[in-house]
């Protein structure tokens, strides 16, 4: 193929231990913002305080903010399939206790603000893993493809997440909204 000609967009989705990734990434997303929407529910419903519904998008997303260079320098330094797949066992646990507290109406506006802390935490060390690794799956020649297809992935999530979490919270309540978020993560790692 010459210089001139263009390559698929699609080209990489060609590579299986891309493909793999690419869409347990996608389940994984999916997961944290059906969570993130029965967080927020689930805070409204046992906090009359609306900063407290503020925090638990910030307790979410804060770590990610915070975290990560520190986070990068791992990537950088470790394993990265070993990264992302403490990370996200870390998540795993995390969430099945989140769910659990949540099922025996044990969570406190504190303890939900915890949780999602430290789910950010997970995530702040899972992403730095996952966006260099993919420079190591897919030849140098479809690597914009493939960031082109990550944040096509992430997108698409971020517009449909929110609306899924909304039904299922509106079905089954927030602690079926965290138990999807907790199987979301046995994809990826099911994948690495």
């Amino acid at each position: 193929m010459s210089t001139h000609e263009s390559r698929s967009p699609l080209l990489p989705l060609r590579n299986e231990a891309y493909r793999r990734i690419w869409l347990a990434s996608i389940s994984s997303n999916l997961g944290g913002l059906i969570q993130g929407v029965g967080a927020a529910w689930m805070m409204a419903s046992i906090s009359t305080s609306e900063n407290m519904v503020a925090l638990v998008q910030a307790s979410n997303t804060g770590p990610i903010m915070l975290l990560s260079l520190i986070a990068g320098a791992i990537a950088d330094s470790f394993d990265r399939r070993k990264v992302m797949i403490a990370a996200q066992l870390f998540m795993i646990v995390v969430s099945a206790i989140l769910t659990l507290f949540a099922l025996l109406d044990l969570i406190t506006p504190w303890a939900l603000l915890a949780f999602t802390f430290l789910i950010g935490c997970g995530t702040a060390l899972n992403n730095p893993s996952w966006q260099a690794s993919v420079g190591d799956i897919v030849p140098r020649a479809d690597l914009p493809a493939a960031v082109s297809l990550n944040s096509m992935g992430f997108n698409i999530t971020r517009s449909v997440g929110p609306a899924i979490g909304g039904m299922i919270v509106a079905a089954a309540g927030a602690a079926a909204a965290f138990a999807v978020n907790t199987l979301s993560y046995f994809a990826i790692n099911y994948a690495l």
